[in-house]
């Protein structure tokens, strides 16, 4: 057996000094580190793992579900409807730092290298994904995000002033006189005791993932990331912050059997959708939340279900984009699940259920209390990310929040005093008790014990006894915790996990018995307490360690909004303490010397291939040696370039990566240039290069020259990727994208399509419309067209010479033998306009065989002629496809000025489809406002 590690004395500390200290390397953590650094301030990052690849954003992100975008959002909206997700338990002034700063952050992420998804004329295509408010921004290419972020910390100017130390694990926030001065932990591969002194310090822990139990029983197969055991919690609570909405928890929909989300996100904007076992919509709810989330339990667990999300209607070209963004980014593991079972999405719809528990503020509301700023009720304690309570804050909140952490931290200067003995002491005994004991139950079983109490007693459904009977088991399990055996760092590392998910734990169970009321749908579902109380419980919930060790409760007024919303009124006022929570009496059941009683009768209640590793995928030769050696040192191109014409295409390909992680002067025709390689690895790796980096590159004619010889290349990878290039930074014209058009590779003439919409080129595009043989392609041009539309000069959205280029080539596109085609032209006039000959034709398309071409047809109308539009819409509120019915509701909203269509869309409001429904009644009670124009190049 191994011997176990030495534990240190107390006085072998290692002490590290910094002015801003951040704990976390992930999506706030980084930001933070960059923002104060540039701030002037030296900052130490703490990492338990590597920042380089750790952190929720490690396997990179497929969208942005908070991005509001100027001209497509407006802040005040976003607010509102985050108001109504949380059921109106929000500070507004926190979540109004997000939808205001939330534009800059995505430029400045852009600046770096992080890419959105965007139109050929660089506009950012965000998507509507609920049924009001488009703030959904994907992220085809995401999945080099972290990389994106550390290169910048690795910069020579970050790294002057950040010093970054891996494999450090805090494990308390240490305070003198009410005020954070550092941190203590240990060195999670030597076992080392660390102590850090700091002016100000920011926990960017993320989310307590690792609080319920998978329904697999593993321990590490949960939703959230599962290095995110609750450790920002515990040391904020223990540094005597208070926390906030804890009882409100994180469950959302995943794959059955696989720890990883569904992606409506990512998949409703191609088409797909949750239906249950009949393939019916079921969510009546309009934003991702507890209600949601109560309605997805109700149908999973009725004999509707189980609930899929549905994909295998899709056409080919869908599943096959689905498939590149859901098998490459966020869980790759995910295409391997699939094919294990032999289901395709061509062929089995995906069966989803609901993860387990967790406590998160990004996805729900559930953290440290922070102000605009970041700062929490401990002075110079600061949360940002997942661990703050900033409700829905998702990925561009954390990053919001890490800035602001960063900026308002950097003022403070390190501290100078004495490090307080006490709770350095308290922290070395609970890093290194186990190694009194090594041979005592082992980590795992400890956590699996004490998170099966957690699914049995503190998931909802929720009630005053399991609550009580969780607060005792929870009670019991510090003893078993303090029994643990380890005898390596890891082990230690893993050890004091434990107990910061048992604090979680306790938390989440003591909030929950102390709020006497359902709220949040799932979230906080109380079977005892089944109805909302606005009168007693419209309430933030904070708790708090008390100066005597007690968890202690305060009841906090909601504050008058920045922004009014209907539903909901607060007027603030005084907060109720509440002191402890006692848990109930659950000894016995029922009275002791009552005889058994017949039960209550309760009335029913219905209710792609990223860049090769520079580690590990390469054989270790020499030269490859040198080569990784040289990265470290940030080298210039010319150092580089002996590596980039090297006779070994390994080499030349890890000099591209390299190339592409320090990003020195001249990378552009660099890339350019390795376009033309003769390997088909290094011309891909240099293809994704170019496509990671465009943003960044400088338009150089160099860059230009490079990219139109890579045009002439054998490999359509390589073309694609140079058309793509050339669109973006705008250094390709019209007769240079056209002479793409007739490529022998499909990828390639879609890529000169998009190139095309991006020099405004009608006319080319509508000259070739109908003559590529490719469905796709043809899918691709009509879309173009309505793009293009509208954009040439003295041009209006439906009328001048641009205008009807697009309507010419559409009528011939709407008589196409494929249907998507048809489909697809239809829609398109659903944005050019639909002038009257083209208004009939779509009035007879509702017709259609095909379902695709009728909801197009629909869409068409929508701009078509009240007087022949509204009478056909009508009549399409009756068709067997629900698609349709939903296209029809939405483009009678476009005419709800006039009775009819207001009448037509009242009969909707009763529709089987929720969809359908929520629709029509959005469009009967919101107010009319005028449409926005379209947006002019200038």
């Amino acid at each position: 057996m191994d011997t176990p590690l030495q534990i240190p004395a107390l006085t072998d500390a290692e002490e590290l000094t910094c002015d801003v200290l951040v704990i976390g390397g992930g999506t706030a953590g980084t930001l933070a580190a960059l923002t104060a650094a540039e701030h002037g301030a030296n900052v130490l990052l703490l990492e338990k793992a590597h920042v380089r690849h750790s952190g929720a954003l490690a396997m990179g992100m497929d969208g942005v579900n908070n991005a509001v975008i100027p001209g497509r959002a407006e802040p005040d909206d976003y607010v509102a409807e985050i108001t109504r997700a949380n059921d109106g338990i929000v500070d507004q002034s926190t979540v109004r730092q997000t939808a205001t700063r939330g534009f800059a952050m995505v430029r400045r992420l852009e600046s770096y290298g992080v890419k959105f998804e965007k139109d050929e004329h660089g506009e950012y295509a965000v998507r509507q994904v609920h049924r009001s408010g488009s703030y959904v921004l994907p992220m085809p290419e995401g999945k080099d995000v972290k990389k994106v972020l550390y290169r910048q910390l690795r910069r020579r100017e970050m790294r002057e002033r950040i010093r970054i130390e891996n494999r450090v694990m805090p494990v308390r926030v240490l305070t003198v006189e009410g005020r954070a001065v550092g941190a203590v932990g240990l060195h999670t591969r030597t076992g080392a005791f660390v102590t850090v002194r700091a002016g100000a310090v920011i926990l960017a822990t993320g989310a307590c993932g690792r609080l319920g139990l998978p329904a697999s029983g593993y321990l590490y197969g949960t939703y959230e990331n599962p290095t995110n055991a609750g450790d920002g919690y515990a040391m904020a609570y223990h540094a005597g912050a208070e926390l906030t909405g804890i009882e409100c928890f994180q469950i959302n929909p995943l794959i059955k059997d696989y720890n990883g989300p569904a992606c409506a996100y990512v998949a409703n904007p191609f088409g797909g959708y949750q239906v249950n076992r009949h393939g019916e919509r079921f969510v009546d709810s309009d934003y991702w939340s507890g209600q949601m989330m109560a309605e997805f339990a109700a149908e999973v667990a009725s004999d509707r279900g189980p609930v899929y999300l549905k994909l295998s209607h899709l056409p080919e070209e869908s599943i096959s984009a689905l498939e590149s963004i859901l098998h490459s980014t966020e869980r790759p593991t995910r295409g391997t699940f699939h094919s294990g079972r032999g289901h395709d999405y061509r062929t089995h719809d995906v069966e989803m259920h609901i993860s387990e528990i967790g406590l998160c503020g990004g996805h729900s509301a559930s953290g440290v209390r922070v102000d605009d700023h970041a700062r929490t009720t401990v002075p110079l304690l600061y949360a940002a990310g997942d661990l703050a309570c900033v409700p829905h804050n998702y990925m561009i909140g954390a990053f919001v929040f890490g800035d602001l952490a960063g900026a308002d931290a950097s003022q403070y200067t390190s501290y100078e005093g004495e490090l307080p003995l006490d709770q350095l002491q308290e922290a070395h005994e609970l890093i290194y008790r186990p190694l009194r004991h090594p041979d005592g139950p082992p980590q795992s079983q400890v956590e699996y014990k004490l998170r099966r109490f957690v699914n049995d007693y503190v998931a909802p459904p929720k009630s005053g006894a399991r609550l009580s009977l969780a607060l005792e088991a929870f009670e019991r399990m510090r003893a078993d915790i303090a029994a643990m055996g380890a005898r390596t760092p890891h082990e230690l590392m893993r050890c004091a996990e434990v107990s910061f998910i048992r604090d979680c734990a306790e938390m989440a169970a003591r909030a929950s018995l102390a709020r006497t009321e359902s709220r949040w749908g799932l979230y906080h579902d109380r079977l005892d307490h089944p109805r909302r109380d606005d009168a007693s419980w419209f309430h933030h919930l904070d708790l708090r360690k008390s100066p005597t060790g007690a968890m202690e409760f305060t009841a906090r007024p909601v504050a008058p909004y920045l922004v009014p919303v209907d539903e909901f009124r607060p007027v603030g006022g005084p907060s109720r303490h509440l002191g402890e929570v006692h848990p109930e009496q659950v000894a016995i059941a029922g009275a002791r010397e009552a005889a058994p009683v017949a039960m209550r009768q309760e009335p029913a209640v219905t209710g792609t291939t990223g860049h090769p590793s520079t580690d590990a995928d390469a054989p270790t030769t020499p030269r490859l040696l040198e080569l990784l050696s040289l990265a470290e040192d940030e080298p210039p191109l010319p150092a580089l370039a002996p590596y980039l014409t090297d006779p070994d295409p390994t080499v030349r390909r890890t000099a591209v990566t390299v190339l592409t992680e320090t990003v020195p002067t001249g990378t552009g025709p660099a890339l350019a240039a390795a376009l033309t390689d003769t390997d088909a690895g290094v011309r891909a790796t240099a293809a994704a290069s170019l496509s990671e980096l465009v943003e960044t590159l400088a338009p150089e004619p160099a860059l230009r020259d490079g990219l139109t010889a890579a045009l002439s290349t054998t490999d359509p990878v390589a073309r694609a990727a140079a058309l793509d290039t050339l669109r973006v930074l705008r250094l390709g014209d019209t007769g240079l994208f056209a002479n793409s058009l007739s490529d022998s590779d499909i990828t390639v003439r879609i890529a000169a399509v998009r190139a095309l919409v991006s020099v405004d080129a009608a006319a080319e595009l509508a000259r070739v419309a109908t003559a590529d043989p490719s469905r796709e392609v043809r899918v691709t041009i009509a879309k173009a067209l309505a793009t293009v539309a509208g954009r040439q000069p003295g041009d209006t959205a439906s009328t001048g010479p641009g205008s009807a280029v697009a309507h010419s080539a559409l009528a011939r596109l709407i008589d196409d033998p494929d249907a998507l085609v048809r489909a697809a032209a239809y829609e398109a006039l659903g944005t050019t306009g639909c002038p009257a000959p083209l208004a009939a034709r779509s009035q007879a398309a509702l017709s259609d065989p095909a379902w695709q071409v009728r909801v197009g047809a629909a869409g068409a109308l929508s701009l078509a002629d009240p007087g022949l539009a509204v009478p056909a819409l009508a009549k399409a509120l009756a068709d067997p496809n629900a698609d349709v019915r939903k296209a029809a509701v939405m483009a009678l909203t476009r005419h709800r000025a006039t009775e009819d269509a207001r009448a037509a869309l009242a009969t909707a409001t009763t529709d089987p489809d929720a969809d359908v429904r929520a629709y029509a009644a959005r469009a009967l009670w919101e107010p009319l406002r005028r449409p926005k124009g379209r947006k002019s190049r200038t």
